[in-house]
């Protein structure tokens, strides 16, 4: 489907700012979450649960906003979204600036304060409104045709990737003054207000037309902690039934391995913090610089070293190979000394750069053209679900076998990668 005449010459500069400061204020929580969830009288499940909650709610609210965003157009969604994640980091600010006194404990260890209450919150209106990265991924397939489509979604991973290398970064420096992780928060705060300015006084309002397929952009957050739930439609019907998907084939098969790829991850995104600010008392400047690197070495990955391999090696060779070197990464995870973890972060990155975009392949050859959207659907939900599942029943892991938890993730990445053996087939 050509993209309709009225949407072309539409610059692309402000939806590339807008996708800069939305993956910037989400990667600038990634250093203190956990170091503010241990502040506040919160434990490992406390932790695990409030990054459940972000999901679930974006589970429930992103197809919401995609349709809206059919309907009432792109803009008036992502001011919507902005909006959400204002309100929640003002939220933010108000917890921080309340005492931590605990108001409820349970026997598994799940504790509760007014403050962590209110961070629950916040994580919960963020969720539910979480559409701005998608949604401003459908607005660039709007107003791009089709023949720079792929050269347009190249500068928004650039930009999306950017924001991930340099909000860790800031916040783990902005954690270390005076304020503390009062700093990061209302920058945070600002970051996002300027978001909404720039939507509301930079954005044209456009036709949103149908896509013909998935534009996901392979960008780094897509695979950092959380997986932001496309909020556009395709051109499938929405009367493609999952009795009737699962049954063509390999597809029962491909959404297996999605859930569990994202179930091992998110052991690792709930446990690795847990254990560095609690077990190594990281600090959030530690804890960001750490979180930048990887985010640029897979940026380099994903770049330059994955289009490199990608001549020689079928994708199939590389998403056994990225899921080996996962698996070792994980296992260097339990170390308390700098050299296993950075050469564990060496490891998540090469085997995470070369296996999810070679992965994302082989499900893009799964299923006739007329099902694409819906498998691809179908798979999104899978990951959201496992998200859901993992970094609630990691945290309850976490607690009853420590770092061990790195171990549990390192077998399912060797399941996986005996397992896609069986992705030969679909790969040729």
């Amino acid at each position: 489907m050509k993209v309709p005449d009225k949407n072309t010459g539409v610059p692309i500069m402000p939806i590339l700012l807008v996708n800069f400061i939305g993956t910037f204020g989400y990667s600038i929580v990634l250093p203190f979450l956990i170091v503010l969830v241990l502040a506040l009288g919160g434990n490992e499940l406390t932790y695990g649960v409030l990054g459940a909650t972000y999901s679930f709610f974006q589970l429930i609210g992103a197809p919401v906003l995609g349709n809206w965003s059919d309907r009432y157009g792109r803009k008036k969604i992502l001011l919507l979204s902005e909006a959400g994640t204002f309100i929640g980091w003002l939220i933010f600010i108000v917890a921080l600036l309340l005492p931590a006194h605990k108001i409820a404990g349970s026997s598994t260890g799940f504790i509760l304060s007014i403050p962590l209450l209110l961070l629950f919150l916040a994580r919960a209106v963020d969720g539910i409104t979480g559409g701005n990265v998608s949604v401003a991924n459908a607005y660039l397939a709007d107003i791009s045709a089709k023949e720079n489509r792929k050269k347009n979604f190249g500068k928004m991973a650039a930009a999306a990737n950017a924001g991930l290398i340099f909000g860790p970064a800031l916040a783990g420096l902005l954690g270390n003054t005076a304020l503390g992780n009062m700093l990061p928060v209302i920058l945070a705060t600002i970051v996002s207000f300027f978001a909404i300015i720039v939507i509301a006084t930079r954005l044209k309002d456009i036709k949103a037309v149908a896509i013909e397929e998935s534009i996901g952009t392979h960008d780094v957050h897509k695979v950092l902690g959380q997986e932001h739930k496309d909020c556009y439609k395709l051109t499938e019907k929405e009367d493609h039934s999952f009795r009737h998907i699962i049954r063509l084939p390999n597809v029962f098969f491909i959404l297996v391995l999605y859930f569990l790829i994202f179930l091992a991850f998110n052991f690792f995104y709930v446990a690795f913090p847990v254990y560095v600010a609690g077990a190594l008392k990281w600090s959030v400047f530690e804890i960001g610089v750490f979180f930048s690197v990887l985010s640029a070495a897979l940026v380099v990955v994903q770049g330059p070293v994955l289009s490199f391999v990608s001549r020689y090696f079928s994708a199939t060779i590389l998403i056994i190979t990225g899921c080996l070197l996962l698996a070792a990464g994980f296992a260097l995870f339990r170390y308390h000394t700098l050299l296993p973890l950075y050469t564990g972060l060496l490891l998540f990155a090469l085997g995470n750069g070369v296996m999810w975009p070679s992965f994302l392949a082989i499900v893009s050859n799964v299923g006739d053209g007329p099902y694409q959207g819906t498998i691809q659907g179908f798979a999104g939900s899978a990951g959201s679900l496992a998200s859901i599942i993992g970094l609630i029943s990691g945290a309850f892991i976490y607690k009853a076998i420590g770092v061990n938890t790195f171990l549990l993730a390192t077998g399912f990445m060797v399941l996986i990668a005996v397992a896609s053996f069986s992705l030969r087939s679909i790969d040729k």
